[in-house]
């Protein structure tokens, strides 16, 4: 059962107020992976503590990068499953995790960041990777 949306939108914004477009459905999924050319950024968000201590604030330092990629979107994990279920199709060769970090580039998985490699880590350096990671795609 999806968490009340009063208490999930806070976590939402996060992402939202950097310039992470939100996709609510397998459409706007859809509509966002029919661009395949340049880079793109899909966080799968999570009400869960290591989404909100570790993944968003790393997107977060991340994104002040000078590299980052070309578009940027978000789905909700437990909330919009619909959404969440057609970004992990399109991607069948990342395994199911929440909250994880998917750099695409040409319409193909680039690089994954699963929760195993959120979890136990602080924002700083999980946005290192990530800046390490837009450096290597988006080149």
């Amino acid at each position: 059962m999806p968490y009340p949306e009063l208490m999930v939108t806070p976590m939402r914004e996060e992402l939202v107020r950097l310039g992470v477009q939100e996709l609510k459905t397998a459409d706007d999924v859809q509509s966002f992976l029919a661009e395949k050319s340049g880079s793109a950024m899909i966080v799968i968000n999570s009400v869960c503590g290591c989404a909100a201590g570790a993944a968003r604030p790393a997107v977060a330092i991340a994104l002040q990068h000078e590299v980052k990629p070309d578009r940027l979107a978000t789905v909700f994990a437990g909330q919009d499953t619909e959404a969440t279920q057609a970004v992990r199709e399109a991607f069948p060769e990342a395994p199911p995790s929440s909250p994880s970090i998917m750099i695409i580039k040409d319409g193909e998985l680039a690089d994954y960041v699963p929760r195993h490699r959120i979890e136990g880590r602080d924002a700083q350096t999980i946005a290192q990777d990530l800046a390490g990671i837009f450096d290597t795609v988006t080149a």
